[in-house]
């Protein structure tokens, strides 16, 4: 997995450990891989959950601290009706049958995106999961449901407009709120895409401003801690200089 965006050297400040990683996944490729299979599509969103258990139990071990997982777009919408309505039962099902075990293992979940669309029984686990959850310290897993990057920004200038002016700190400080007041993260560090498309499909622009970019032919339901541990080694050989020039050495 490698893009061309190589500069300013991760964990450089000092001999203290590297600070905590943000990882987010564009989680791409469950359909294509299921009628590669003779599948229907909703069997590899199915399989695609099975990968997701795998990256969240790999994440802390591997320096993250936040993964924010894109599992439905606000465009996503526009599917086929039967496979938006088999994700909302699965995402129900998902979060009811994971948050005991999440909480278990340390792991705070929040969700950002809008909840006004999305059917009320999943806005009740979605509420009662993020409360279950809310002690985890090890691992901060956002999933982004009924997320759109370009319209949470518009959200955010709208409501910011009145005070003006601001800059790019109090722009960034009222944006995760608007996630809600458990959901904001830092800067995305690491964006992966798998299911080979080389896109960031309206996701985190703001936050991935400076992110390196990784982009794998791997189907999301092939996808395993094994792939992000290399995606993660891969980070950790660029260099990222922020728009400034190297040291000179």
């Amino acid at each position: 997995m490698r893009s061309t965006l190589v500069d300013k050297p991760n964990g450089v400040g000092g001999s203290g450990p590297a600070p905590a990683i943000h990882a987010a996944i564009i989680m791409d490729g469950n359909g294509r891989w299921a009628a590669a299979r003779g599948l229907p599509r909703v069997a590899g969103h199915r399989r695609g959950v099975e990968s997701v258990r795998a990256v969240v139990r790999a994440a802390p071990s591997l320096g993250i601290g936040t993964l924010t997982l894109y599992a439905f777009s606000s465009d996503n919408w526009n599917r086929p009706r039967h496979e938006v309505v088999a994700l909302m039962h699965l995402f129900r099902a998902h979060l009811r049958g994971e948050a005991p075990e999440l909480a278990a293992s340390n792991v705070r979940l929040t969700v950002i995106g809008r909840r006004d669309r999305i059917p009320h029984g999943l806005r009740r686990e979605i509420m009662a999961a993020e409360a279950t959850t809310a002690g985890g310290t090890d691992l901060h897993l956002r999933l982004a449901i009924d997320y759109s990057s370009r319209d949470a920004i518009i959200r955010t200038a709208r409501a910011l407009a009145p005070d003006g002016p601001w800059d790019r700190e109090t722009f960034s400080a009222a944006l995760g709120e608007s996630y809600g007041p458990e959901a904001s993260a830092p800067d995305v560090d690491l964006l992966i895409r798998t299911g080979g498309e080389q896109r960031v499909s309206d996701f985190l622009l703001w936050e991935a401003a400076y992110a390196e970019l990784a982009f794998t032919p791997c189907m999301w339901p092939e996808f395993d801690g094994a792939a992000l541990e290399s995606a993660v080694a891969d980070f950790h050989s660029r260099h990222r200089r922020f728009g400034a020039l190297p040291a000179a050495g």
